[in-house]
């Protein structure tokens, strides 16, 4: 019986360590091809880095040709809201942008008619539930927002951005306390915001409502600050990084922080990646039993520590956060920006 039980204990214990060697293969190879995005500037492609990452999480089980189709059909039905909305009052050079801004908008945000009755495209809706992924981190994918109709903060402007480069105008990416939110520019109004989790334009106050944006926190860039392309696709190394701890189960991977050395030298200032990095230290340090490079990892958690503190960086409480998020959906006519109330609504 002793025996049997230690052969089948030695069973489970290679078949663990195969399916977690199958995991970091897997991941690694994720990796190399982000970096590779990254490396050559004629490769940029922030879907392509988006489908690499969730990818990954499915055991490359993700269809990239129905991923794609997908995203396809959605810009189809923007194109065709297009074609049956002009822009009015708006006879600036870069109308065109604007308006396919305007339909990329209206598909997420409201229900899209082929005619009176006959609905083709409805808005995407926030998903309270698990909305930082803890418990099921696919609540941050864009491929789970396709399929759902559901997302986040983290989710929906991702997908908006996808649709925007595809459809050929342009959507950057901006930090608040734990929110990611879009940032746009048109000749007629100059920089607005984007948020799609209240469908509006908010103004400048209400990103700074929640009380954790401070003067310093501005200055060194690590919130309301419009994102490089190369700094968005580094958001897919932060979320590459998240999945490999989830599947394989280890918060002090040395893949985690190559994600995160990589991310940090396209985004030096990136708050979500310096914070994976102290975490990832800190869990290597407790389990370190060598003391010279126990005093490594720890001089390697001050300076990312010291590096967090003066980028001005405070966490906020999820109650705090989530009643800001609200804030905005119960006083609109308090943070919407004036000049865009009624643009795309048609």
């Amino acid at each position: 019986m002793k025996l049997l039980f230690s052969i089948s204990f030695l069973f489970f214990a290679g078949s663990l360590k195969a399916q977690i060697d199958s995991i970091a293969l897997n991941y690694n190879h994720a990796f190399e091809q982000i970096r590779t995005l990254l490396e050559r500037e004629d490769s940029l492609s922030f879907k392509k880095a988006v489908f690499i990452t969730e990818n990954a999480y499915f055991n490359n089980g993700l269809n990239e040709a129905v991923f794609n189709q997908a995203i396809q059909e959605k810009l189809g039905i923007a194109r065709l809201w297009i074609s049956n909305n002009h822009l009015t009052d708006y006879a600036f050079k870069d109308s065109t942008e604007f308006a396919k801004n305007g339909a990329v908008f209206k598909l997420m945000t409201d229900t899209i008619f082929l005619f009176k009755e006959a609905p083709i495209s409805f808005p995407y809706q926030y998903d309270f539930d698990d909305f930082f992924g803890e418990q099921d981190w696919t609540k941050m994918f864009v491929s789970k927002l396709l399929a759902t109709g559901k997302g986040n903060c983290h989710s929906m402007p991702m997908l908006y951005k996808i649709l925007t480069d595809e459809i050929g105008a342009n959507a950057y990416f901006s930090f608040a306390p734990n929110h990611l939110y879009i940032k746009q520019k048109s000749l007629k109004h100059g920089w607005y915001n984007t948020e799609l989790t209240s469908a509006a334009f908010p103004i400048d106050a209400w990103i700074m409502a929640s009380g954790y944006i401070s003067r310093e926190t501005i200055i060194s860039g690590i919130y309301m600050d419009k994102l490089t392309e190369k700094q968005s696709i580094s958001l897919c190394l932060i979320d590459l990084a998240h999945g490999y701890q989830r599947k394989a189960k280890k918060n002090d991977s040395d893949f985690t922080l190559k994600c995160c050395d990589l991310a940090l030298k396209y985004y030096p200032n990136y708050i979500n990646a310096l914070l994976l990095r102290s975490e990832s230290l800190k869990a290597h340090f407790d389990k370190e039993e060598n003391p010279k490079i126990k005093q490594e990892l720890f001089a390697q958690m001050e300076h990312t520590y010291s590096a967090i503190v003066k980028l001005g960086y405070r966490e906020i409480p999820k109650s705090v956060y989530l009643e800001w998020l609200s804030e905005l959906a119960d006083n609109k006519d308090k943070y919407q920006n004036k000049k865009l109330i009624g643009t795309f609504n048609h």
